[in-house]
């Protein structure tokens, strides 16, 4: 160990049951070592996605928390699943917290892939607009669906309209993101 160095080693294992791990609350730095376990790796990879799309809710709820920040570091490993995802997103069975890291890793990672836009888009309004959604679904759907006036600025008018309609009663980061919305609202037209 070099002089000076005030780090630490997480002691990762070859293999991690992640069913047997996932059925009990997890705290901030197990889902950490999940994160650096699966690393880059698509095999690990569909096994936690495996747990988050096919658990019960409980297990569901777990796997999500790990998942999406493995997607925000390695978004290729998400590609093949997709189609699931969005599924999940429109499942209205699925808990707050499968939706909410979903929409997390959409908004986090780069590359929702295009034949997706459509369907995405219409989620996102679809959370933005219903006031029973979580703050951070809510939040979540913004940053999505601002990214997305970049390749299909027709939406930005449509999305000015909703977020200007839920601005008064939003959260702090709800509201943040809205007044970003109006702000390129702004600038377009200039």
């Amino acid at each position: 160990m070099k002089a000076g160095f005030t780090g630490f080693f997480l002691l990762i294992p070859a293999v991690m049951n992640l069913p047997v791990l996932l059925s009990a609350p997890i705290r901030k730095e197990q889902v950490a070592e999940i994160v650096e376990w699966i690393g880059p790796d698509q095999g690990r990879f569909d096994q936690l996605f495996a747990l988050f799309a096919r658990s019960e809710p409980r297990v569901a709820q777990r796997a999500a928390w790990p998942l999406s920040y493995c997607v925000i570091l390695h978004p290729e490993l998400i590609m093949p699943h997709y189609k699931t995802i969005v599924a999940l997103l429109n499942d209205p069975e699925q808990p707050a917290a499968v939706k909410r890291n979903i929409l997390r890793l959409m908004d986090q990672a780069p590359g929702i892939p295009e034949k997706f836009h459509g369907p995405v888009m219409d989620s996102c309004f679809r959370i933005l607009e219903d006031p029973g959604e979580t703050i951070a679904a809510r939040a979540f759907a913004i940053g999505i669906l601002n990214q997305m006036t970049d390749n299909y600025p027709e939406i930005l008018p449509e999305l000015k309209t909703a977020v200007e309609f839920i601005l008064p009663n939003a959260s702090p980061g709800v509201r943040s993101r809205a007044l970003k919305i109006l702000r390129k609202g702004e600038k377009r037209k200039k």
